[in-house]
Parts: C-alpha cells; sequence; structure tokens
C-alpha cells in the first residue's frame, strides 16, 4: 500500500473512537471527573461496545480515564500537585525543544507560526474555547516540532493531553484568552529575534500563570 493510500484508508472502529474520545476529553466536553456513558456513547458514534472498550483500555494507559470496579469509567480528575509535575515536566523538556528549534528557524517557520497564531487570536475573539484551545496546541507543537526532536516532541504531546481539558477551562476566562495573546505574542517576537533565551522565558510565564489560574479548580 503506497503512502497515499494508507492516508486515504478510513480508520478503524477503535481508532475513530478512540479520536473522539480523545477530542471530547482534550477539548473539555467530556469534563474532569465526568462519567463515560458507554451504552450513550456508542448509540452517538454508532459504533458497537467491543471498540468503545478498547479504546477506553487505550486511555486508561495513557491517564485520560480512569476505572472504578461496579462504577465504569470515569474522566481523569487531577490534584494540584499532580498538575505542578505535569508541568514542571513540561518546562524542563520544552526548554530543551525551545533552544534546539530557534537555531533552526526558518523564515516559513516564523511565517507558519505567525498563521497558526493568527488562529488562536481569531478563536479568542469569537470565545469559540474549543478552536481556540486547538489552534493553540497547533501553535506550540509547530515550534517544537522545529527542534528536529520527535521523540522529545511525542513526550511533549503526552504531557499535554493529561491536561488539555483543563487548558480548555483556563479559555473560558475572556482575560485569560487575552493574556495568552499577548504572551504568544511576546513569544513570537523572541523566536523572529532569534533569542532562544528570551523564548524560553516568556514560556515560562506563560505556563506559571495557566497553573496559577487552574489551581482553584483542582482538589488540593
Amino acid at each position: 500500500m503506497s503512502p497515499d493510500e494508507a492516508r486515504r484508508r478510513p480508520p478503524t472502529a477503535q481508532q475513530f473512537v478512540l479520536g473522539e474520545l480523545r477530542r471530547a476529553i482534550t477539548t473539555g466536553r467530556l469534563r474532569p471527573g465526568a462519567p463515560i456513558r458507554q451504552d450513550a456513547l456508542a448509540e452517538e458514534l454508532q459504533v458497537s461496545r467491543v471498540p468503545l472498550r478498547e479504546a477506553l483500555k487505550t486511555l486508561q494507559g495513557e491517564g485520560l480515564v480512569t476505572y472504578e470496579a461496579h462504577r465504569g469509567y470515569f474522566v481523569e480528575t487531577l490534584s494540584l500537585d499532580d498538575l505542578r509535575e505535569v508541568y514542571r515536566i513540561r518546562e524542563l523538556l520544552e526548554e530543551e525543544a525551545v533552544r534546539r528549534a530557534v537555531p533552526r528557524l526558518t523564515d516559513d517557520d516564523l511565517a507558519r507560526l505567525e498563521a497558526a497564531q493568527d488562529d488562536v487570536e481569531r478563536a479568542a475573539a469569537a470565545g469559540d474555547v474549543a478552536a481556540m484551545a486547538a489552534a493553540n496546541r497547533a501553535f506550540h507543537m509547530m515550534l517544537f516540532d522545529c527542534s528536529g526532536m520527535p521523540r522529545l516532541v511525542r513526550l511533549i504531546r503526552t504531557l499535554w493531553d493529561s491536561t488539555d481539558a483543563y487548558r480548555s477551562m483556563y479559555y473560558g476566562e475572556p482575560g485569560n484568552r487575552e493574556r495568552v495573546i499577548k504572551e504568544h505574542r511576546a513569544t513570537l517576537d523572541a523566536l523572529r529575534r532569534r533569542s532562544a533565551d528570551d523564548a524560553v522565558a516568556t514560556l515560562d510565564v506563560h505556563r506559571a500563570h495557566a497553573v496559577t489560574a487552574l489551581a482553584p479548580l483542582l482538589d488540593t
């Protein structure tokens, strides 16, 4: 099978369900702590319970859902300590990705990052939280991909997966959306100047603001 044929091939039922469930969790449609109603989901997605169960097992392994005997699956919740740990690990890994990326940035890379930021700002202006979360993720991952370190980027993506639902809550506040835009613009300015130190510093502030805003939403 050629690469083009493989891309055109429809996903299996399990892949389809996995993608839909992951999207529902990371956009906040299924909120942390929410029960996962398997019968309702199977009907909504028009699949049997078998691929749904397999997808849930995969998500459990990724830390996005948890299983309780006699109660079923629930969207995973984080403690404040969990959140801080995830963000601390992100800080370490993302600094390496940014420092590797900055010397490799081309004018085309910067143009793509600027276009991604335009998407963030359009979604923010429209108050579309789900679209902003997706655009924000695209902006950051685009930068990390420029590091040329795919294994590192995969680790960072996994960490983002575990907190995306909370990030969507963060974008629910207009003040937070405005702050994200300003911090992204500061990051872009540092990248245009090819200043890895300044880019790392602005992203450190960016993460710190998110943790401070999310802390009241979590159990201590």
